[in-house]
């Protein structure tokens, strides 16, 4: 999709260029609502030309803000591949970023535990991610200067994550690191397909953050990414799994999200 007359509203409305795009996932999007949001500029994406968000939990706007020094936009909603939406929508707001001037993006979402290790409320921070979605987002036309070929040895920075689990140390956090593998959904995985993801080396599953990251890193963007995991996945638990159930866990977490999300940029260097 063209996003030029999209990225053309958004120079024109953005009071700055900001240091870190922040995409605040389901059940995250509580940090939308801090006093420096509020503050802030909101630009709703319908106001970009792009659709109405269809997720409970997704907000579907931009917000400009500082928090605690650091020139933000936080994106409050992203758009889902599941939704019907094509690649070139779902990591349109990536190259928006790019283009605006942003140098790195922390990418937030829902995921199920794998690991039986973890335990719901976690936060895991992604460390490499499996693409199971059956396609790639820089299929097509290559959108240069971006390279035909994208490497994805180091896909989410080492620095960053580094920093963000130091940060959660120093707050007492328990935070887990880990692989995230993503699907297409809507539906949720069954018990045998997690068995399967068990043995490929994940840790967590979801249905997000992979197309948005491989595009991040087209863009020449620094990018990590941090999972809320809101449920244990199919059949390692007796109950159904249900969005409620997701929406609730993320809510529980907001707090601590928001702690560490805070701690992290007052302590990181760019």
């Amino acid at each position: 999709m063209n996003i030029q007359p999209a990225l053309e509203i958004l120079r024109a409305r953005a009071p700055f260029v900001p240091d870190l795009a922040l995409v605040l996932g389901s059940g995250l999007g509580a940090l939308a609502g801090c006093a420096e949001a509020k503050a802030g500029v909101s630009i709703p994406f319908t106001d970009l030309g792009f659709p109405v968000q269809t997720v409970q939990g997704h907000q579907g706007k931009l917000i400009f803000c500082e928090l605690e020094g650091r020139k933000v936009v936080l994106q409050a909603g992203r758009f889902h591949f599941y939704e019907g939406n094509p690649m070139s929508l779902v990591t349109a707001p990536m190259r928006m970023h790019a283009r605006l001037g942003v140098k790195a993006v922390v990418h937030t979402n829902a995921a199920g535990a794998v690991n039986a290790a973890f335990k719901v409320g976690q936060l895991m921070v992604i460390n490499d991610h499996i693409n199971l979605m059956g396609t790639n987002p820089l299929i097509g036309p290559n959108q240069e200067p971006g390279p035909r070929f994208q490497d994805m040895t180091s896909a989410y920075d080492p620095a960053l994550s580094a920093q963000i689990l130091a940060s959660a140390k120093a707050l007492g956090q328990e935070v887990q690191q880990g692989v995230y593998l993503a699907v297409t959904g809507p539906s949720f995985e069954t018990p045998a397909e997690i068995r399967a993801f068990r043995t490929l080396g994940a840790d967590a599953v979801g249905m997000s953050t992979v197309p948005e990251v491989i595009v991040a890193r087209h863009e020449g963007m620094r990018a990590a990414g941090i999972s809320c995991l809101c449920n244990m996945a199919a059949g390692m638990l007796p109950q159904p799994l249900t969005h409620a159930e997701v929406l609730e866990a993320g809510a529980a977490a907001a707090a601590s999200f928001e702690q560490l999300v805070r701690t992290f940029l007052r302590d990181l260097a760019l």
